[in-house]
């Protein structure tokens, strides 16, 4: 507990409270509301009010921004905006979450961003030694393979068009160049693997001009020299039905453009290209070319399909195509392998170029190829290698086999409607594209030379979470994709951290993260996941869509993730029935996927008839594309192949993605999309927001300064140095070495924490740490010499200790010979007193008669005068005689004369003794009288005590029945509060499911708002449900009951002012009134405490209002409501009387070296507190008063305290009142009902 400084009330503070355009604006707190605040916006100036869990504290500075946000002084989602916010209006794309990097994609290049210099600058620099950039994390990553001899890996994660491919390529160059060099032609061949990558696997959405439409990891294997020794490229979920049909404003691959743009004039003519209006895989999207202003090479006239180009800074089709064949030669394709691949591609455009009618004359109902399409059909037949004829059969029929009746393996040809063919020509242009891209990347791995590789960096970049006015197949996969990569990012950085924290032993607060486990079993759990439900509904003899939406709903009911398509916010996906769609709650917002096409793009195969006609091509490399059994995923089963379905086949191939991510060492990249219109350095607060909320960036914020990103075992650290280590040093146990070496690099001991058995480093200590870690040579001489220098330097310590020892044992040899001294002077005394015993003897026992003579004086004092002159005299001389005898025995020698001396001591005796006597029976004799008189006034003493007892015991019977009228009412009152215990119970209850539903609408309104801002989506009208709702939570948040709500219909008091409140205490008389405005009044100081505490740079200090003690005790459930009696105050013991009680608490007084204690004191007027005392060491002491202080006094109710229960606490009022008065309180007029 330590002192508190804030004024009352803390209004003018400086806040961050939510925006739907900002994100967060900046505004003052004016006042304290029913459940929140009201605030004045910086900005604009206008009043407005939020509710507490909208408010979050703000910098002292607000304008000021760090590098690093675990510098910022309060963590919270709108400090960490603004921090990017302002680094992102000074052109600064790149920020740290301490060793997790956030990048926002500025939509234009930036100069020397990456160019060869600033790869220069980065090599070897630690994590905040330079700018934040995405080399420090592949520099970082480098060095821990190094260090660790382990893989790592960089996930590039982020929504579609956040920059997620460029950062990938920059982490590649990085590596490529600083330790690939030496490597010649393997630098080159994984630099030129991107070209090939994205004409074949990127596309034009309405997001994202370049958005990878599949999912690659890159890896880049090293020897054991370090440097480059080869690479690997993996990828998988290549979206394959973009090939046939594009939404409204998106493209098809860039390489079906590229070609177009940039075929020259032979090859144009050779493939029987045309501007992508003419093709019918091309025409349904955007037919538009991307240019470069700056290109050489231009586009000729005749190529367009529209009038006008595409500006963008990276993509360039006529440019791409050039850097394409480029590096298409140098993966090693010659140009009959190049011939080969724009033939397919071209192939491609000209098969979506065939069409279907009926076939009148067909009795079987089959189909034909329009006559409009014949030359389509030739084309396709020339470019693909195909016989016409056979490609105009396979298409309009297809073969199937007998197993009964006639001969057993009979071919029989089924003639197909013209929908069905449409679709199998559909299913073969995408075979033959998804074939092709697998082959491709086959080649890039061949070509790519392959030394011995002793560890790797892989670079993962997958399809961002993707939402769409309709969803599909591809967003269900990518989506998913997303989640399991969230759930890896949750597990590997929140939960696993954590969980090592505990065992090593690091007292570390719990982190609180939101957890997406239950969508993803939603997704994959057996039997009832809904990939498993679409693998069955396949096998089924007439497979529907909505046959398996219906079994989806029916199986996860009740799903908090799984919801029917009419409880989207959209306006068209409520107009789609509970068959047609899925409404599934992600950890980035709620997404409407329309099932229609599920099945079938689960499947996706060929017939049998399509695949034959392939494999009697005359080109072998379409041959061989199709004779790749591994590329097609089937499985045998007993006899018979099965194939595997694209969503299995998905699955698998994630799951070997996560066992290689959770086999490395992971370092994090969090890409960010500013704005939906992708216009250059454009931040949309709101939208940014909920990107970094769908990361956990929040929850990895406070965990990261509360925690230690870098660790490294003691042996480790000792294994490193061991062989360098001169005999003086190897003697050292691991951990006795590492603190030598923490203390000679100058480290403070709040850097850094021993674990059981690793040591940690805080955030901001990555230099001291990779320092430290260096395993070169010259710095390893470096530290052990700093080493040896710090332990010279403790052991002369040591030997100054030694000499102060010394020292100090001299000085105590001298004290102890002063005291043996004196020992010597008191036995010499006791010898002298032994030589002369007899004599002092005497003269002992004659100064003690001689006093005990004095008893005569005293006893003439009690005489009366008569007495006293009577006895004076005898009583004087004998005093006399006594006092020359002392004078005698100290003066002269009485060696000869002691037996005479004793003589006349006795005769002394004899004379006082007489004399006492004497004297004694005339004191008797006087005192007669006396008992006389006495005795009257004892009997008058005893009669008038009779009478009091009497009135006493009268007093205690009334007191034992006002008792027992207190204990009757007190009964009520406890039953009371036990049905008030009950009600809230099942408040919260109701509670918890309020915040399910907050938490629904809130995923439901993330996706929505952005649809409605990007793409122009009508949403549902808002239902008028915000009050009531608000209303709901804040009669739920202070208390409820019969009781409460008949209060609340005679007092509202939810719009009144806190200083209403406060001037309604201090002077109404109606007691009604009083208690519910005293009860408001702390109800809404608890809440605004319990966020103050919340939003407190020192979240692990306990509260500065009361001791810890006190907090302690109170109930989680009623920290925010109290129950409210209806009988009036004076009935009401617990409304009424004044208790008081007395806690001690400890203080962390640093400067003084350690903890001391305090005392802490307080008065309850019933409930709530009156008075307060607090008093610290060495400070002064604080007297609180309600009226004036009660934004710093304790806010909780009596029975929530725990000091009803604390023994010893209670105290009497007069042990306050005296304490309370001592250190200098005023007297205050009690509250009387």
């Amino acid at each position: 507990m330590e002192s508190s400084t804030h004024s009352t009330a803390d209004f003018g503070r400086l806040v961050w409270i939510s925006d739907d355009v900002d994100g967060f604006v900046a505004a003052r707190i004016t006042d304290i509301t029913h459940n929140g605040f009201q605030l004045t916006t910086e900005s604009t100036n206008q009043t407005v009010t939020r509710r507490y869990e909208e408010t979050f504290a703000c910098e002292e500075d607000p304008t000021k921004s760090v590098e690093d946000n675990c510098a910022l002084v309060h963590l919270n989602e709108a400090t960490l905006l603004n921090n990017c916010r302002l680094r992102y209006a000074n052109g600064k794309i790149y920020t740290y979450v301490a060793n997790i990097l956030i990048s926002i994609n500025p939509y234009q290049l930036i100069d020397n961003l990456y160019s060869s210099e600033t790869i220069k600058e980065y090599r070897g620099k630690s994590l905040g030694q330079k700018e934040p950039h995405i080399f420090a994390i592949a520099d970082k990553a480098y060095r821990e393979m190094r260090r660790n001899k382990t893989s790592q890996s960089i996930i590039v994660s982020g929504e579609s068009g956040a920059g997620k491919t460029e950062s990938q390529k920059a982490v590649l160059k990085y590596l490529c160049e600083n330790w690939g060099s030496e490597a010649g032609p393997i630098q080159q061949r994984l630099l030129e693997t991107n070209p090939i990558l994205e004409a074949f696997g990127n596309a034009k959405t309405l997001r994202n001009n370049n958005s990878s439409r599949f999912g690659k990891f890159v890896q880049i294997h090293f020897s054991e020299s370090g440097s480059v020794a080869g690479g690997f490229i993996s990828h998988y979920l290549l979206e394959t039905s973009r090939v046939c049909r594009q939404s409204s404003g998106e493209r098809n691959y860039h390489i079906f453009y590229q070609l177009i743009a940039g075929a020259s004039p032979d090859l144009y003519e050779k493939l029987r290209l045309a501007p992508a209006s003419k093709f019918n895989y091309l025409k349904h999207g955007a037919t538009m070319f991307f240019a470069n202003s700056k290109s050489s090479l231009k586009i000729a006239s005749d190529r367009f399909s529209e009038t006008d180009t595409v500006s963008d800074s990276i993509i360039s089709d006529i440019d791409d195509f050039a850097k394409l064949e480029k590096a298409l030669g140098l993966s090693g394709l010659g140009n009959s392998e190049k011939m080969f691949i724009w033939s397919t591609i071209a192939g491609i455009l000209h098969l979506g170029n065939i069409e279907f009618e009926e076939n009148s004359n067909d009795s079987r109902g089959g189909c034909r190829i329009t006559g409009d399409a014949e030359n389509s059909l030739m084309s396709v037949s020339e470019l693909l290698g195909l016989e016409p004829e056979e490609l105009r059969m396979g298409l309009c029929a297809r073969i199937m086999q007998a197993t009964k009746g006639g001969v057993k393996g009979t071919l029989i040809r089924v003639p197909l409607k013209a929908y069905e063919a449409a679709a199998g020509r559909d299913a073969l242009a995408k075979a033959i594209y998804s074939k092709l891209f697998d082959w491709l990347v086959a080649q890039i791995n061949k070509s790519i030379p392959f030394e011995k590789s002793s560890a790797y960096i892989g670079v993962l970049d997958v399809a961002g979470f993707e939402y769409f006015a309709v969803n599909s197949f591809e967003q269900f996969c990518i989506n998913f994709c997303n989640e399991k990569l969230q759930h890896f990012f949750n597990e590997r950085i929140l939960k696993q951290e954590q969980e090592m924290y505990e065992s090593e032993g690091l007292n570390i607060q719990k982190i609180e993260f939101s957890d997406n486990q239950d969508c993803i079993e939603l997704f994959e759990k057996k039997p009832c996941g809904l990939f498993d439900l679409l693998d069955e509904e396949a096998k089924l003899p007439r497979a529907t869509f909505q046959h398996f939406t219906q079994r989806a709903h029916e199986s996860n009911k009740g799903h908090f993730r799984l919801d029917a398509p009419r409880k989207s916010k959209v306006k068209s996906h409520r107009e789609m029935r509970d068959d047609e769609g899925l409404l599934i709650r992600h950890y980035a917002g709620t997404v409407c996927y329309e099932t229609r096409y599920f099945v079938e793009k689960n499947n996706d195969q060929l017939h049998n008839s399509l695949e034959m006609l392939i494999e009697q091509s005359s080109f072998p490399l379409i041959v061989a594309l199709f004779q790749n059994e591994s590329s097609t995923g089937a499985v045998k089963t007993g006899g018979r192949l099965k194939a595997v379905s694209v969503g299995a086949k998905f699955k698998s191939q994630l799951s070997s993605l996560l066992d290689k991510l959770n086999n490395t060492g992971t370092h994090f990249v969090r890409c960010v999309k500013p704005n939906s219109q992708m216009k250059a350095w454009q931040f949309d607060g709101s939208a940014i927001l909920g990107q970094l909320q769908c990361a956990g960036m929040a929850s990895v914020l406070r965990l990261m300064q509360e925690g230690f990103p870098s660790r490294t075992s003691f042996s480790d650290l000792y294994s490193m140095y061991e062989k360098s280590l001169p005999p003086s040093l190897a003697r050292l146990d691991p951990r006795m070495f590492s603190k030598c070496l923490f203390r000679a690099l100058g480290l403070d001991s709040h850097d850094f924490q021993f674990g059981n058995t690793k040591v940690f480093f805080r955030a901001g200590k990555f230099a001291e740490f990779d320092q430290m870690m260096k395993q070169d040579p010259d710095t390893m001489m470096e530290l052990i010499s700093k080493v040896t220098d710090w332990l010279i330097k403790a052991r002369w310590r040591k030997a100054q200790y030694g000499t102060w020892s010394v020292i100090k044992l001299k000085n105590k040899i001298l004290y102890r010979a002063d005291k043996i001294k004196k020992i010597q002077a008191w036995m010499r005394g006791y010898l002298v007193r032994k030589r002369f015993h007899k004599r002092l003897a005497v003269y002992r026992k004659a100064c003690a008669l001689l006093e005990h003579s004095r008893e005569m004086t005293d006893i003439l004092a009690r005489m009366n005068e008569t007495s006293q002159d009577k006895w004076r005299q005898a009583a004087d001389s004998t005093t006399s005689e006594l006092e020359e005898l002392v004078k005698r025995i100290k003066n002269d020698d009485l060696e000869e004369e002691i037996d005479r001396a004793v003589k006349c001591y006795e005769e002394c005796v004899a004379r006082v003794d007489s004399i006492i006597a004497d004297l004694k029976q005339q004191l008797e004799n006087d005192e007669l009288a006396e008992v006389e008189r006495a005795r009257r006034e004892a009997e008058e003493k005893e009669r008038r005590e009779l009478e009091e007892k009497a009135a006493a015991e009268q007093e205690r019977l009334l007191r034992r029945k006002m008792e027992e009228e207190r204990e009757k009412a007190q009964k009520e009152y406890e039953m009371q509060l036990e049905l008030e215990k009950q009600k809230e119970a099942a408040e919260a209850e109701e509670e918890q499911k309020r915040r399910d539903r907050e938490e629904r609408d809130r995923l439901d309104a993330i996706v929505s708002a952005r649809l409605a801002s990007s793409d122009g989506v009508a949403l549902v009208a808002q239902e008028n449900t915000n009050m009531t709702t608000t209303s709901t939570s804040s009669e739920v948040s202070s208390g409820s009951g019969a009781q409460k709500q008949q209060t609340q219909s005679k007092y509202d008091l939810g719009n009144w002012k806190y200083a209403d409140l406060r001037d309604a205490i201090n002077t109404s008389n109606d007691m009604e009134l009083l208690v519910a405005c005293k009860e408001e009044f702390h109800r809404r100081l608890r809440i605004y405490n319990e966020w103050k505490s919340k939003n407190s740079a020192n979240r692990d200090v306990p509260p500065t209002r009361a001791p810890l003690t006190v907090y302690s005790q109170q109930k989680p459930s009623s920290s925010m409501m109290v129950s409210r009696v209806q009988a009036a105050p004076h009935l009401n013991p617990a409304l009424t009387q004044q208790r008081y009680f007395k806690v001690s608490f400890a203080t962390d007084n640093r400067k003084n070296g350690g903890s001391q204690s305090g005392m802490w004191y307080a008065h309850f007027n019933g409930q709530y507190i009156r008075r307060q005392l607090t008093i610290r060491p060495s400070q002064k002491p604080q007297l609180l008063v309600s009226g004036k202080d009660d934004l710093q006094m304790c806010e909780l109710p009596l029975e929530q305290t725990g000091l009803l229960r604390k023994k010893g606490a209670e105290i009497s009022a007069n042990d306050f009142e005296t304490m309370w008065y001592h250190f200098g309180g005023k007297p205050i007029v009690e509250w009387t009902p």
